[in-house]
Order: structure tokens, then sequence, then C-alpha cells
């Protein structure tokens, strides 16, 4: 049954990257989606910082109920770089990857 996006405003609760610069969003219906942050990593972009691996995998954060990279350290919404929820919430439905760890 899809939801009724009247009432329901996704919200990313989890966060976790993986080393091909995808990020695993786990949303408050209880889904987990995959995304692609590799296309938007561009020179002179926003996102430019994220292209070391470092950098994109220990500064990811939720913030705002969405996935966010906190470049300034402190959790400043202003100073985040983040994504759309709803453009998030839009890819599709994967199997929780956290799940297979829980099972070895």
């Amino acid at each position: 049954m899809a939801l009724n996006m009247t009432y329901f405003w996704p919200r990313v609760l989890q966060a976790v990257p993986t080393d091909e610069y995808q990020v695993y969003a786990y949303f408050n219906d209880g889904s987990v989606r995959l995304f692609d942050v590799k296309p938007l990593i561009k020179p002179g972009t926003v996102f430019a910082p994220l292209e070391n691996l470092s950098f994109f995998k220990n500064k990811l954060t939720v913030i705002n109920h969405t996935v966010a990279w906190d470049v300034g350290g402190n959790r400043d919404p202003s100073a985040c770089v983040d994504l759309d929820p709803l453009v998030l919430f839009q890819q599709p439905i994967v199997a929780d990857p956290l799940e297979k760890e829980m099972e070895t």
C-alpha cells in the first residue's frame, strides 16, 4: 500500500556510508534506501569536499531529519551539506546492510 504523502513526511533516522560514495538512508516508515552521491561530487560545488572518502564517511550524520555532512563539526544546520529527504525517499528500497552484519 502506498503512503499518503498528504499526511506522511519522510524523515531520515540513520545514515550509513559505503566505500563507494553511497549512503544507506533509514526512514521513519521502516524502509532503507540507497543513494549514490558520486554524481554530485564535482570540483567547485558544495559537494567537492566529499571527494575525500574519510571526510565523506566521518562527517556523515543526520541533521534536520535528512542525510547531511557536518562540514563545520558543530552540528550547525546552516554549515552542513545536506540532501533533500524527498529525493532520498524516491530511491528504491534495498535490503538493510546492517541486518547481514548482525547475523554473523
